[in-house]
């Protein structure tokens, strides 16, 4: 049932979220908050760790695997709970409120917020490219504080890549309160042009871009693995994950607006497995494209992008590198546009998603109440605000290395717990979902041995079976909707 569009005159207390969202535009927010500007730069760091071919593209396999099975995890979840909240919801009902209390703050102060203000400060540093005067030093006029944190400097102050970075998370966040529906179509539309943009790199590299010298040089002669498989290389890929693992996440960001999708235990599902499968062939593709076009191996003081190579690509941006073997200096700008829509489009879907969260949060006593009521345009408006405020000051550290490691590190975790919580989930509602019929088939078949009227199930134990699942899906439906 649609709900009834809020007015200004409707009670916030009565206020429901509009179903607004189709699979299409649930697989588009799916696909559209996982393609940022990893994609295009992460790669390098990959490459400077793994100083493989092979490895390189492992590395995403292995990020690919890991995240399609979160997501058939997630999608099972999502057809039991499929309610505003999402992951939040699901390790509640799994692990009890203080489970959820901890990833819903946590979410909040690193996870949601700190990859928003990543990806915004990639959006300003992209643009800097386009726009040579918008840099990274620091306005003298505002206060500023270094200092160093786990070994890592802090640069506290604003610069003109950062003003740009807060500039785009309030313009989204505009957008976003004046409902679902325009934020939905910004994020639809944008997906679509980058999912096109980079499709066409993936094209590029493998037909017009490809290079013989860069062939030769990644896959023959013993090139491809050249690595020996040792413990300490096993430690080392697995810090490469790191890079690939957060250009493939927030996948599950749909999960928080569930309440806002169209029949949501059959759609939410759906735009998990789409979404993630799309962008993860993307993401393999696009890096057997750049092996194409540019040597693996590369020296820092290189000339040209074919010196340099993959692992120092210029300020890592490895895209760009491939396409400005083609277009020449025009490559860096066109790279540069086309990675400004992709980070601009993830943002718009992670402040979409998130405040979700805190809405749920709010709505058990976790988080502000305030950030419990839904607006006239049937949005947590409140919760839009307090993340943006968050994420604003988060833009002002300059730490942006260390936030992307803690927010994989705080994400894998819930990731891993929110896995176990389904395996609880079942155990814990196995009882209750067992249906009476089937438990009277079952206790007739033991007691009645003799009886042939009581034996058709072991004749034909299918029809049990599909009966259980009948049964099973049906309950789990009313039991989350309880």
């Amino acid at each position: 049932m649609t709900a009834k569009p809020a007015t200004a005159d409707t009670p916030q207390s009565s206020r429901e979220f509009v179903k607004a969202m189709t699979l299409t535009d649930a697989t588009m927010l799916v696909a559209g908050s996982m393609i940022g500007s990893g994609i295009f730069i992460v790669s390098a760091e990959i490459s400077r760790t793994v100083i493989s071919p092979f490895w390189l593209l492992m590395a995403w396999v292995v990020s690919g695997v890991v995240t399609i099975f979160g997501a058939l995890a997630y999608g099972e979840l999502a057809a039991m709970y499929p309610r505003a909240g999402g992951q939040y919801v699901f390790l509640r009902e799994s692990m009890g409120h203080l489970m959820g209390f901890l990833y819903g703050w946590t979410l909040f102060v690193v996870i949601q917020t700190g990859t928003i203000a990543a990806v915004a400060v990639g959006f300003g540093k992209f643009l800097g490219v386009v726009w040579p005067s918008i840099t990274a030093e620091r306005f003298g006029w505002f206060p500023q504080l270094d200092f160093t944190l786990s070994g890592a400097p802090v640069q506290l102050g604003l610069s003109p890549q950062r003003l740009i970075a807060i500039i785009s998370i309030w313009i989204l966040t505009w957008i976003n309160l004046r409902g679902v529906k325009e934020a939905k179509i910004v994020q639809t539309t944008l997906t679509v042009v980058k999912t096109g943009a980079l499709a066409a790199l993936i094209l590029l590299g493998l037909t017009i871009g490809r290079h013989s010298e860069a062939i030769a040089a990644n896959f023959s002669n013993g090139n491809f693995n050249p690595v020996a498989f040792t413990p300490a290389f096993v430690i080392a890929f697995g810090s490469a994950l790191v890079g690939s693992l957060f250009a493939s996440d927030a996948w599950n960001n749909v999960t928080f607006a569930a309440a806002e999708v169209h029949s949501p235990q059959r759609n939410l599902p759906r735009a998990l497995i789409y979404g993630t499968g799309l962008v993860c062939l993307l993401y393999l593709l696009a890096n057997v494209s750049y092996l194409s076009v540019l040597p693996l191996h590369g020296v820092k003081e290189g000339a040209t992008v074919m010196e340099r190579g993959i692992q120092y690509a210029t300020e890592d941006r490895v895209a760009s590198a491939v396409v400005q073997t083609v277009f020449g200096a025009a490559g860096a700008s066109i790279m540069a546009i086309a990675i400004l829509i992709s980070t601009f489009g993830c943002n718009n879907g992670l402040i979409l998603s998130g405040a979700r969260v805190y809405y749920a949060m709010a709505r058990d006593g976790l988080f502000f109440r305030r950030a419990g009521t839904l607006s006239k345009h049937s949005v947590p408006a409140a919760a839009l605000i307090a993340q943006s405020i968050w994420t604003t000051l988060l833009c002002l550290t300059g730490t942006y290395g260390q936030l992307l490691n803690y927010v994989i590190f705080a994400a894998l975790i819930f990731y891993a717990l929110t896995t176990v919580g389904l395996f609880r989930l079942r155990k814990s509602v196995q009882s209750y979902l067992l249906p009476r019929s089937a438990r009277s088939v079952h206790h007739s078949r033991v007691g009645n041995r003799g009886d042939p009227a009581d034996r058709g199930t072991d004749a034909n134990p299918g029809a049990l079976r599909a009966c259980d699942r009948t049964a099973w899906r049906s309950r789990l439906f009313h039991l989350a909707q309880s």
